[in-house]
């Protein structure tokens, strides 16, 4: 009995070991921002919170949260919104940090020198921190393609064992050409990627100030471009709306003779988004990502096809596979010193997984079972508040003792999203899995359970019990 989980070397969740505290001006709202991160659980993911607003209202760092991708990516949730996050979240994804909590005082991340470089100096020296808790990646198992014919964008997501991404930018320009970039592998992102510029240009700037955007710009944490005859008029126009006195036009094209990180600079800071948006999937996955002429718009919508992939892949994967020919590791008559429960409602056959935070068992449906009796006689259907109590019985055996000499009952506290699938009928084998959510206090266990047939899922439902020992006298 396996679960189907890819990768041979098991890999860990890591979160920061310390806090980071950052503060600067958002690009486009010009608010000065002061952020901090601070280490999370295992299990919790990255989630923005807006301790400026009255409800602190926590956002996830997903793509279905995502409300706008005008010239950055903004996530949003009942009314609160966080924008040009992209930034920040290359940085997480490309220093493997999973689990954070970012509190921030206004709506936009600090956009500091253009780049992810800040922020990843930041956490090196905060420091990264593994958990116990394992990190599944999930695998691209088929060639995931978007297309915007409009747009002109290209974008392909296929099998690969690892994370390697591929971008290609061509802006018609005759100052930036036609560049490539490439990330062979996600820890060569902080010394190849995360120092990449955002860039512009020139004719887009007047533009962008028009919006109402790019309040918090400056020609010196930004790369603009010059790629079209620009008169003297309107290069000192913006050096008035960015306060500066000295901006000109260096012959490469390049505004304020900003020196280039490297010469393909603006293909890496694409890839850079990439890593970013894509970070948003809300998954860990393996996949080679080809990216020709991506955007923020077009990550985002990529990112959705992948993220459906991967739940589907997920639910394969979280498919537990019965053996009958392989030994139990409990059977029926161990399952009896443990749980106290009898016939007729003993409905735990044997344990085929036992682990100090799952278990796997099975329940064989016969025409024989007393409730057909009275249950829909001639059209046999196993009820479904006995499915729920089967899944009880098999988390029983995971949160009571073992081998104690004291005796325990278990009580119902709470079920929540309960659903059911499928029928059972006589003849089905029932694989019961049920796996903590939370380490087990004060005798209070909650579990995720979920029923199978084969590798169809028949029931699901969350369940909260109590775990009470028996006073000696009733042992």
């Amino acid at each position: 009995m396996t679960d189907r989980k890819q990768g041979n070397a098991i890999s860990f969740q890591h979160t920061l070991k310390s806090e980071i505290t950052i503060s600067g001006a958002g690009i486009h709202t010009g608010q000065s921002v002061k952020m901090v991160l601070k280490p999370a659980p295992a299990n919790h993911g990255i989630v923005f919170q807006r301790i400026d607003l009255k409800e602190k209202t926590r956002i996830k760092a997903d793509v279905d949260n995502v409300i706008d991708t005008t010239r950055s990516t903004t996530i949003g949730l009942n009314g609160a919104r966080i924008s040009t996050i992209e930034h920040l979240m290359a940085a997480l994804v490309g220093t493997g940090v999973d689990n954070v909590i970012i509190e921030i005082n206004g709506e936009e991340v600090p956009i500091l020198d253009g780049s992810a470089q800040p922020f990843v100096d930041a956490i090196n020296k905060a420091g990264i921190e593994k958990q116990d808790n394992e990190k599944i990646y999930y695998p691209i198992s088929e060639n995931i393609v978007f297309i915007d014919e409009e747009k002109k964008v290209e974008m392909v997501a296929m099998p690969f064992d690892g994370y390697r991404i591929n971008t290609l930018i061509d802006f018609n320009s005759p100052i930036l050409g036609t560049q490539h970039a490439d990330l062979k592998k996600v820890t060569d992102f902080p010394q190849k990627v995360a120092s990449s510029r955002t860039f512009c240009f020139f004719h887009e700037l007047e533009q962008l100030i028009e919006h109402n955007l790019i309040k918090g710009g400056d020609i010196n944490n930004a790369i603009v471009v010059v790629d079209k005859p620009v008169t003297k008029d309107q290069v000192e126009r913006i050096s008035k709306i960015f306060h500066k006195t000295d901006v000109q036009v260096s012959e490469a094209g390049i505004l304020n003779n900003l020196e280039l990180r490297y010469p393909n600079e603006p293909a890496r800071h694409k890839l850079l988004d990439v890593v970013g948006d894509l970070g948003l999937v809300g998954f860990p996955f393996k996949g080679h990502i080809i990216a020709n002429r991506p955007g923020h718009s077009s990550n985002v919508k990529f990112a959705k096809k992948i993220k459906e992939h991967i739940k589907k892949v997920k639910a394969t994967m979280d498919v537990p596979v019965y053996d009958p020919n392989q030994a139990p590791v409990l059977d029926v008559h161990d399952i009896e010193r443990t749980l106290p429960h009898r016939y007729p409602f003993l409905l735990v056959d044997k344990v085929m997984e036992l682990t100090d935070k799952h278990v796997i068992a099975i329940k064989n449906v016969t025409y024989n079972e007393p409730f057909f009796t009275g249950h829909f006689p001639g059209n046999a259907v196993m009820p479904g508040v006995l499915q729920i109590e089967a899944l009880a019985q098999t988390g029983g055996l995971l949160a009571i003792p073992r081998n104690s000499e004291d005796q325990y009952d278990t009580y119902f506290l709470k079920i929540e999203g309960c659903k059911f699938k499928q029928k059972v009928v006589p003849g089905d084998t029932l694989i019961l899995k049920m796996e903590l959510l939370h380490p087990i206090r004060r005798g209070i266990c909650e579990m995720k359970g979920t029923i199978y047939i084969g590798d169809k899922l028949a029931a699901e439902a969350i369940l909260v019990a109590q775990i009470v020992k028996k006073p000696k006298h009733q042992q």
